[in-house]
Formats: C-alpha cells, structure tokens, sequence
C-alpha cells in the first residue's frame, strides 16, 4: 500500500511538471523588444541608468583653444593656383608641426617676422611628421634626385632622399664646394647672388625634387630650379615647410608646382 501511494504521487507530481511544461513552452515569449522599450545606454564601457530623460550636459566656460592659420597646398602645374594637397581634410599633424615653429620678431632686420624651424627640430614628433608628409608625398614618383637648398634644406634633404631612394645634391652657395662647379646667378632685393652645383652630380634626363625650409619671394628656389633644367633634369616639384605667401614666391616659378606644409597667418 505504502508503494502504491508513493507511485500515485509520483505520477501526480509527473503530469503536474508535465503541464507546467506544457504551458511554459506554449507560452508566447517575445523574439524582439516591443518599439517603446527603454534600455541602459553604454558609454565608454559603463551602463548609465536607462531614462527617458535626456542626461545632464556639462559646459566648460572661457575655453578656447587657438591654432595659427596652416596650409597644407600644392600648386597647380599649369595655372600655378593653389590647391588643397590632401584631398578633404587637412591632416592633422600639421597643427603641431605648426605650433611648434617659433616667430621672432624683426629679425634680421626690423619689421621681419622669422619663421624659426630650430624648435621643430627640438620636437622628435612634430620633425618626424614633418620628414613623414613629404615621403608620403614624394615615395613611388621616380624621383632619383633630391636637391637641397644651402643652408636648412640640407636638414630636410637628406632623409627625405634617404625615405624615397634618391640621391641628395647639395645646392650651395659660392666658393663652397670644392669641385668644378656649374652656377646661376639669380638676383635679390638687394643684389644678386649665386649658386652652384657640383659637375656630374646629377644627369640629364633624372627626377628632381627641389627642397628647402621656406619659400619668400622665391629667387633661391628659381635658382635651383634653372640650375638642374639646365643639365637637362626633370624637375618634378619644389617642396618647402614653410610658405610667406604674401611675398608671391609661387608666381616666380613659373610653371613648377610647389607643395608647402604650413602658411602662417
């Protein structure tokens, strides 16, 4: 009798599970969250309590943050107007690269604003970025020359060849170079002066790229640039950190592009 009793309750407690079961699965359980469900909102890997209240905005007062004027431009080879180098938006390395070139007032003269690179080479980042945006540039063109303007395109020069594959050919000033020489003499605001190159430094028929620190009026670049053309080299374009464009130094140029980094206000 005691048996019995236990199977009967056992087979009750069966079908009572069997029907919770049964009930359970023929329960409709929603596969998608109805329209108005509200659920927590992540933000930076922490759950803020779900609301339907917007949350709280923080305003910081008095707060601004002001960066000089840049360019990062190349100019058209045949209108020689300027065009924006990278195609939508300007690259952000160049705001530090220029917050970091530092102007010293009327030096060498009175009312000249100096555009001095030394502290961009202080900076380990902003001189590799600096180096890094012309390589970019320049890398894969079948450049084979890289000539340097005397005396802070020798900075610049040198590892930018290095990067692409190319030679660096130091274009110097009189009486510098202890080979034969071929010169362009090239006139000044006061004066003329003169640059040369070494003979067979560079051959007929090469790439160049002509670079320097900072481009004014622009009579040391056009130099360069009629120093090369006339042993017979391509000269693909002229490349500078630094642009004063109220000086017009593009316009001297004639028909070589120039591409510049940054243009202070």
């Amino acid at each position: 009798m005691f048996a019995v009793k236990v199977l009967k309750d056992c087979h009750c407690c069966c079908k009572t599970m069997q029907r919770a079961l049964v009930f359970s699965s023929s329960s409709s359980i929603p596969t998608t969250p109805p329209v108005n469900a509200v659920f927590p909102k992540r933000s930076r890997g922490l759950i803020a309590p779900s609301s339907s209240f917007p949350p709280p905005v923080l305003r910081l007062q008095n707060y601004q943050r002001t960066l000089p004027l840049l360019l990062c431009s190349a100019s058209d080879s045949v209108t020689n107007q300027p065009k924006m180098a990278s195609q939508d938006e300007q690259d952000p390395r160049i705001s530090k690269i220029s917050s970091v070139i530092r102007v010293i007032p009327n030096f060498p003269k009175p009312g000249v604003m100096f555009q001095d690179i030394t502290t961009l080479l202080l900076d380990n980042k902003a001189f590799r970025d600096t180096i890094d945006l012309f390589v970019e540039r320049y890398r894969g063109k079948d450049i084979s020359v890289v000539a340097g303007v005397e005396a802070r395109g020798f900075i610049f020069g040198p590892p930018i060849a290095l990067a692409i594959g190319a030679k660096f050919v130091p274009m110097r000033k009189p009486n510098k170079l202890p080979g034969e020489v071929i010169s362009e003499e090239y006139s000044l605001e006061y004066g003329t002066d003169i640059m040369e190159m070494h003979v067979g430094a560079v051959q007929a028929g090469e790439r160049a790229l002509v670079v320097d620190d900072l481009v004014a009026t622009g009579g040391t670049l056009r130099a360069a640039v009629r120093l090369l053309e006339r042993v017979g080299v391509h000269v693909v374009e002229c490349a500078c950190v630094i642009e004063l464009p109220e000086l017009k130094g593009r316009e001297r140029l004639g028909d070589i592009p120039l591409f510049v980094l940054v243009s202070p206000s």
